[in-house]
């Protein structure tokens, strides 16, 4: 444990023994929680915060129920144009920010088109102009239809015109439930009610969000020390006393992505080495998909919390229920004999002195990757091929991701992520389409679906891109990852503490479990 966690620990223990006696017995107005999601880059919208999970410190024009179905924020209105490249948006007029300044659609239009000019983590590049009719009416135009263009709306936390500038992502100003206090980079967060929140009163008048390691986590739960904790799928079922476990269900998805490219020595502009000579191959991508028993990777690497993934959204709208693909490893193996990949006397297989093996890397300190990878790496081995788990730093994996598979993880309230990691003209951008995932047919659907008439619309169009009955980027078609698991996201709950109903969760980053946090209630006298 290092000197900053210590340090951590020893302020909630201390915090802890003065509430001892009497105090238990009052109602809590405080809250502890250790759910990670220290952001990088603070606590900025413009640059990603809160793309996973509300932003909590600033408003949306929209939010999420606990089923998902959109609901008015700081928009009480919005129509879109009949050529889908205008939206019009009434603002409601009593919203303030934490400095007790009036949030008008000025501040609204300044935060899309900043957002837009800062190119941070956000589906911006289309926008055209936002403009302010008037202090509560919004025009947004767009270069041409985007229906994930929406995902903003939910997403997108509305930043102060006038104070917006260096340094805000440390010390933001927004309109939310909550607002900063102090930040401790790498220990604690510690923030309090907005008095000026235009919503229902914030349940709980501070909390304190601890930035500690999993282990440390759980020490502090067993000791009664914080409130809310987050635990790996390694430590799930052992509640300490005075909590329950709460298991959400999510699309916080992991998988392997396929480098696509065939190894020809090339390298981008960084020098990084693209394509690999296994990956390449259709006939390893779809038996590995083929051959993988997920259910078997859920019960030892997960212990049993999760689901067998197929695709990046299962069981959302926009995803195809037929692409998933039974467990059949003979006739996995009868696809690679096919496909000229004959086993060795050792039992590797190998085709034109190529041998069928690679890495999987994985982020180092993640024990549920590390977990996924090693686990993997041993059901490939009836298949005939040699997988090696490889932990490394997140920017060794950034060389590497484009010549070797990687064990990601993803999931998302929207198709945006489905178009970002399989449309061709992303292959190489971030961690977008890692590994140059190309097909016409697929872009042509993706295209279809941006420009459809509405979200619901668009349905069909995204599911033909995952497969049509002859090709798509699902494993039927060709394949461009293994969709192995999807994370429950398990939380111990002191049992005083009703969290109400939880939405599916989406991947990690951020405090997704924070999303419906006025509905919090502490049960308790």
């Amino acid at each position: 444990m290092g000197k900053a966690i210590r340090r951590v620990f020893a302020t909630v223990t201390m915090a802890a023994l003065l509430l001892t006696g009497s105090a238990f017995a009052a109602p809590k107005t405080d809250l502890v929680l250790a759910i990670g999601g220290e952001p990088e880059t603070g606590y900025d919208p413009l640059l990603g915060w809160g793309r996973y999970g509300h932003p909590l410190f600033q408003s949306t024009l929209l939010t999420r129920d606990a089923n998902l179905v959109a609901q008015p924020d700081l928009a009480t209105d919005w129509t879109l144009s009949e050529d889908r490249m205008t939206w019009t948006i009434t603002l409601r007029s009593d919203a303030k920010f934490s400095d007790g300044t009036l949030l008008t659609a000025k501040d609204v239009a300044f935060t899309f088109t900043e957002g837009a000019r800062a190119g941070g983590a956000l589906d911006l590049t289309v926008l055209d102009s936002a403009t302010a009719i008037d202090d509560v009416t919004l025009e947004i135009t767009l270069k041409r239809p985007w229906i994930t263009f929406t995902e903003n709306f939910f997403a997108l936390g509305i930043v102060p015109a006038a104070s917006y500038g260096e340094g805000y992502a440390r010390h933001p100003i927004g309109s939310g439930p909550y607002k900063l206090i102090s930040w401790t980079e790498g220990e604690q967060l510690i923030v309090a009610a907005n008095p000026y929140y235009y919503g229902p009163a914030a349940p709980f008048e501070k909390l304190t969000f601890l930035f500690t390691d999993e282990d440390t986590s759980l020490a502090a739960a067993q000791a009664g020390q914080v409130d809310l904790v987050s635990v790996p799928a390694a430590t799930a079922d052992m509640a300490p006393q005075g909590f329950r476990q709460l298991v959400v269900s999510s699309v916080d998805n992991r998988g392997i992505t396929f480098p696509m490219l065939p190894d020809e020595g090339k390298t981008n502009a960084q020098g990084e080495k693209l394509g690999n000579a296994v990956t390449s191959d259709k006939a390893i991508r779809q038996a590995i998909n083929l051959g993988v028993d997920r259910a078997l990777l859920v019960d030892v690497a997960l212990l049993g919390h999760g689901t067998p993934a197929y695709g990046p959204a299962d069981g959302l709208p926009w995803s195809n229920p037929d692409v998933a693909v039974a467990f059949d490893l003979d006739a996995a193996k009868t696809m690679l004999d096919d496909a000229g990949w004959p086993a060795g006397a050792d039992g590797i297989r190998s085709k034109a002195g190529i041998r069928a093996a690679f890495p999987i890397n994985y982020p180092a300190a993640d024990s549920t990757r590390q977990t996924l990878a090693s686990t993997l790496a041993e059901l490939l081995k009836p298949l005939g091929i040699e997988a090696t788990a490889t932990g490394r730093s997140w920017q060794d994996i950034d060389r590497v991701m484009h010549s070797e598979p990687v064990m990601f993880g993803w999931g998302s309230h929207s198709p945006l992520e489905v178009y970002s990691l399989y449309e061709t003209t992303l292959g190489g951008v971030d961690y977008y389409n890692a590994g140059y995932f190309s097909n016409a047919t697929v872009d042509g659907y993706f295209a279809a679906a941006q420009n459809a008439q509405s979200l619901e619309a668009s349905y069909a169009d995204w599911q033909k891109a995952e497969w049509d009955g002859v090709t798509g980027f699902g494993p039927k078609g060709e394949a461009g990852w293994a969709w192995l698991v999807n994370l429950d996201h398990i939380y111990y709950v002191n049992q005083c503490l009703d969290l109400g109903t939880t939405q599916t969760e989406p991947h990690g980053h951020g405090w997704p479990i924070t999303a419906l946090i006025q509905t919090w209630r502490w049960t308790c006298d």
